[in-house]
């Protein structure tokens, strides 16, 4: 029978040990994404770094009839499939090295928008905690931020940052570590249902995967690849959350952590990000929004007069010089050209701008000024 190309889509994601470096190369030696499952083993093998096991692996019996399943579920529950080249595909998502080929969302919500941040902490947070992250995003929506709030609907920090997105009418994301089929834990099936309201249900896994515990550590990598930036909210010196925040730092992310008293176990985690420069220290909305350069409400933007024979640091000097070689660049890029993290690129960005080299333009695209 002829099959949907999303069947192949899917079937690829579903061959163990093959994430998208390998899957484009056995797409661009196979000729098409359909042409890879009708290859014998003999000719992937000779594919460079596929090799004879996993060549076995592709053409193991019963990949295909397992993506026709999941095909026809999603297509019965209205569920989309985004390939890691669609359009559509979080763009943010595509320059995470380990980034899933297909990402299953539940709901209507562009996962490219504008401002998306992902708030992450213990599930045994205190009353401290909750009531800072209750504040922070009422703080981002009130001062017109409206950034998309992605967590991971787990008990503490995670649900209480969902709720307070919602009650501010912000969109808001759970990446779940399970099938969309069951939901874990039961007892959030109530915000589920809001969060479909007002933003998505996100997952790498296929519909009938359960929860496991070593699910929910591969999912945090797609809540640190989809925003801007993770901020961590209560963390004892172990937890999810820690392992959150090393992801976002290995995708050279902004990682901001609130500060805690040092003998409370649930600011071990964040007190320690801090001290070894793994995270940005925050105490409010306020430090968010110079960090990652956000400019406050009513702040008018005034013209500066280009400051003549300024010497640049060595740091300036290596935005400037990519700008020139690169021409206009999202900050995205350019952290990645200058294999620094946003929250080093962002302050110096900022001052050349003050010192009329470079301009931004919307969609936080940089751009040199000539003269």
């Amino acid at each position: 029978m002829e099959r949907k190309p999303l069947v192949y889509k899917i079937a690829i994601s579903l061959i163990p040990g093959v994430g998208t470096v390998t899957a484009k190369k056995l797409i661009a030696y196979a000729g098409s994404i359909e042409a890879v499952f009708n290859e014998p083993a003999s000719k992937l093998e000779k594919i460079p770094g596929v090799g004879t096991l996993l060549a076995k692996k592709v053409t193991t019996p019963g990949i295909i009839e397992k993506a026709d399943k999941e095909f026809e579920y999603i297509q019965k529950k209205n569920i989309k499939a985004l390939y890691y080249l669609d359009e559509d595909y979080p763009e943010r998502l595509k320059h995470c090295p380990d980034a899933p080929i297909i990402l299953f969302l539940q709901g209507n919500l562009d996962l490219n928008r504008e401002k998306v941040i992902s708030i992450v902490g213990t599930r045994k947070a205190t009353e401290r905690g909750k009531d800072i992250c209750k504040k922070l995003v009422s703080d981002l929506a009130e001062r017109k931020h409206n950034p998309v709030i992605v967590s991971g609907l787990a008990y503490g920090i995670d649900v209480c940052s969902h709720k307070a997105a919602l009650k501010n009418n912000l969109h808001t994301v759970a990446v779940l570590g399970h099938g969309l089929e069951t939901l874990y834990p039961a007892s959030h099936k109530s915000v589920a249902y809001e969060i479909l309201k007002e933003g998505a249900l996100v997952s790498d896994f296929m519909s009938y995967e359960w929860a496991e515990k070593n699910n929910f550590v591969k999912r945090n990598r797609i809540i640190a690849g989809l925003a801007d930036a993770t901020i961590v909210i209560e963390s004892g010196p172990k937890g999810g959350a820690l392992i959150t925040a090393d992801l976002a730092n290995s995708y050279n992310r902004d990682v901001f952590a609130f500060p805690g008293r040092v003998n409370d176990n649930y600011s071990q985690g964040c007190n320690r990000l801090i001290k070894i420069n793994k995270a940005a220290l925050i105490e409010g909305v306020q430090d968010l929004e110079y960090i990652m350069g956000w400019d406050p409400p009513g702040k008018i933007k005034k013209a500066i007069q280009k400051q003549l024979f300024r010497e640049l640091s060595q740091e300036e000097t290596k935005l400037v010089d990519i700008l020139k070689k690169r021409g206009d660049l999202p900050i995205d890029s350019i952290c990645l050209e200058a294999e620094m993290p946003v929250s080093k690129v962002s302050p110096i960005l900022l001052n050349l701008e003050f010192a009329g080299i470079v301009k931004s333009l919307p969609g936080k695209v940089y751009t040199l000024i000539s003269g």
